[in-house]
């Protein structure tokens, strides 16, 4: 018997392997009792049973100790002849297990996106799969989820996945989307319509942040999300700039909008030339100045290979940008327009550093060319950025 666990902010994940007869459920029990103790603070524990072959009474017992003492508690990945004992002995009814999840391949399927915690294919004409990146846990990925049919319902065209599947050790989303091309596919496709995208693609940011989230909602403040990631990225900056990242970002007002906080073109489907917002998983609420520095990030600052992330030519993307920006803020003087891009880029220097905290598996030569654009971008602007984020309260919603 087997037994691996992993620990990162409250999330506990067990990995069960081989038989868990009389003896190896002892051993289990003595193991989990010394790992735990040192994971602190337990918010959720999932127990992935997928190469748990068989559960005796002891193990059964194992489980059941662990289901009260960690209310958020799962058992996932659960093979059929396993499944069946926890049905018949009524486990199921009383914690949360779920059946082996279908595995699918991705070969000879086109790449048609790719970010900070997955790879989206096409798998035929109507069903696209988002291929969470290693590491990402079960939690994250039903999140995912949670977050897109919290934003449907809030009145967003939102799409929708209700089936997780495997690929090879990875977690999957599928998506049904009848011939649904990228924003950035269909502007490839006809940069004539320019504008005419950038107008769609302004009016889905202003829908969404004219949506005022429920305190009762299960959407997470996306600020208190953003402060957690720049202590993640402590382990690759000094104290004294993740604190200046922190005092840019604690300037940014308190507001209740719904925001996407990565809504880059290739994160809309356009579905009958109608857009749909798709990778739900950083949706959060707070002030749009965090929604739109993100995406400014993404579309004019990006780290990486800016084509392959964001699906066409930089100069496409940051004209894109350019002209979404006068189309949301219309009606407003260029002056105020120039200001408002002032304080949206500043928010913007900050994420262009901060989405290393999406995943642990970056390369880390990704992680060093971020730490080398630091100074350029934070570290000798300091003294400007300080003074623009002095001027967030004037963003008036």
């Amino acid at each position: 018997m087997e037994i691996t666990i992993r620990q990162h902010n409250g999330q506990v994940d067990i990995k069960l392997k081989g038989r868990m007869d009389i003896v190896a459920a002892n051993e289990v029990k003595d193991e989990l009792s010394k790992k735990l103790v040192v994971c602190g603070l337990v918010n959720q524990m999932t127990c992935d049973a997928s190469e748990l072959n068989y559960i005796s009474s002891s193990g059964l017992r194992v489980i059941l100790q662990l289901s009260k003492t960690y209310p958020n508690f799962s058992v996932i990945e659960v093979q059929p002849d396993i499944y069946r004992v926890f049905e018949m002995t009524g486990f199921t009814k009383i914690i949360n297990i779920e059946r082996a999840m279908r595995h699918l391949s991705i070969d000879g399927c086109e790449m048609i996106g790719i970010g900070g915690v997955g790879v989206v294919y096409r798998i035929s004409d109507d069903t696209i799969i988002k291929i969470f990146r290693e590491g990402t846990t079960l939690a994250d990925v039903k999140n995912e989820i949670n977050m897109a049919k919290e934003t449907f319902v809030l009145g967003m065209p939102t799409a929708i996945s209700f089936d997780v599947v495997r690929v090879g050790n990875q977690y999957g989303l599928v998506y049904e989307l009848l011939k649904a091309d990228t924003l950035s596919s269909c502007i490839m496709k006809e940069p004539n319509r320019m504008d005419e995208f950038a107008i769609k693609y302004a009016q889905l940011f202003r829908q969404l942040h004219h949506i005022r989230v429920p305190y009762n909602s299960l959407i997470h403040d996306a600020m208190e999300k953003e402060e957690r990631m720049v202590k993640h990225i402590s382990r690759y900056f000094d104290s004294k700039a993740t604190d200046l990242m922190m005092q840019i970002l604690n300037a940014v007002p308190q507001a209740n909008r719904l925001l996407h906080c990565d809504l880059q073109t290739k994160n809309i489907m356009m579905q009958d030339d109608e857009p749909m917002l798709i990778d739900m998983g950083e949706v959060g609420y707070g002030h749009p100045m965090l929604d739109l520095g993100h995406a400014c990030s993404a579309m004019t600052m990006l780290v990486g290979d800016y084509e392959t992330i964001i699906g066409m030519p930089k100069h496409y993307g940051q004209q894109i940008w350019k002209m979404m920006i006068h189309h949301y803020f219309e009606g407003e003087s260029p002056q105020d327009i120039a200001h408002r891009c002032e304080q949206i880029a500043a928010v913007g220097n900050i994420r262009s550093f901060t989405w290393l905290a999406l995943s642990d598996s970056f390369p880390e030569s990704v992680i060093r060319e971020c730490q080398d654009i630091f100074d350029e971008r934070i570290g000798k602007k300091k003294d400007y950025l300080l003074d623009i984020s002095k001027t967030f309260y004037d963003w008036k919603l």
